[in-house]
């Protein structure tokens, strides 16, 4: 959420739209969490930098009237703070959204917005974890937890982000209720609301049921599947930290994070000859493009065995 102290920051009928957006974002628009925190970051950062720019609160007619060395000279601060590439390209994207959307409601226009250039971004490859590193993580899992319900915790966590290919933030959001019963698929909720179904392997199940038979928490059908030591929903960084201590006792390499078990989901599917439409679905891309990423990791695969291997 944006801050209190910028909302304060901001005149009144600045302050009006903005919660009216935020509201937009979260219960119209359904993004994720990971885009509303990043969203509102960005905006509580661009409304900061203007009321300083300006030396006044930014009313509806600053940002219409803004113009594009006013947005050129915020990235450019971001820049001079450290921020990369990525994280301005972000934030520029965060603020077009809400210009964007104060356009299509006919609250101001500014089309100055529209000529700032995204900060060029490198084509990154998802970076999945080889088959024989994903089992020995898994088989692992619990070997630096304190408490046992809490290695089985991991181990069923981590088996469900590979097994079936989730974001670490869908799997954080179940509860006991989503669990299917056996032989049906899981349905998952992802971004933009958007549902999809995938299979629960067996030894997903199975994982989970030990992992649920040792938890010491009571489990009603609203209980959050994975929990911390307080019986709450699973934090996310919690999760992370779990698994940079165990890439650290097992050697793994950095790339070794939750989604790179995803990585790995598609990637060792699309080697054992799955086609890139049924890697689609069962990742809940919207666009088959974001897919063909990984063929572009098969063919560097390739090549490294061909250099290794290749008598010349």
């Amino acid at each position: 959420m944006i801050k209190t102290h910028v909302i304060a920051l901001c005149a009144a009928d600045l302050q009006q739209q903005l919660r009216a957006w935020l509201d937009y974002l979260e219960h119209e628009k359904r993004v994720s969490r990971h885009t509303f925190r990043a969203y509102s970051s960005d905006i509580s950062q661009f409304i900061t930098f203007l009321a300083d720019h300006i030396g006044q609160p930014p009313a509806l007619h600053n940002i219409a009237d803004a113009h594009i060395r006013d947005f050129r000279a915020w990235l450019s601060r971001k820049a001079m703070d450290g921020a990369g590439n990525a994280s301005r390209a972000r934030s520029l994207s965060g603020l077009k959204n809400l210009l964007s959307w104060l356009d299509k409601n006919s609250i101001l226009h500014n089309a100055a917005i529209n000529t700032v250039r995204s900060p060029k971004l490198p084509r990154k490859l998802p970076r999945p974890l080889q088959e024989g590193q994903t089992f020995d993580l898994l088989d692992n899992a619990g070997i630096n937890a304190k408490l046992d319900w809490i290695g089985y915790r991991d181990r069923a966590l981590f088996t469900l982000l590979y097994g079936a290919g989730l974001r670490i933030d869908e799997a954080l959001s179940l509860n006991i209720s989503d669990i299917p019963p056996q032989g049906q698929p899981l349905r998952i909720t992802g971004k933009g609301r958007k549902q999809r179904i995938v299979p629960l392997l067996d030894q997903i199940r199975d994982a989970l049921q030990i992992y649920l038979d040792q938890s010491p928490f009571p489990q009603e059908k609203t209980t959050p599947i994975f929990v911390g030591k307080q019986g709450k929903r699973l934090h996310q960084g919690v999760a992370q930290k779990s698994m940079r201590d165990l890439r650290a006792s097992l050697g793994l390499p950095e790339t070794a994070t939750p989604h790179a078990l995803r990585h790995s989901f598609a990637t060792h599917l699309l080697q054992k000859g799955a086609n890139l439409r049924e890697i689609q679905e069962l990742l809940g891309h919207a666009s088959l493009s974001t897919t063909q990423r990984y063929t572009d990791i098969n063919a560097e695969e390739l090549i490294r065995i061909h250099k290794a291997a290749h008598r010349r």
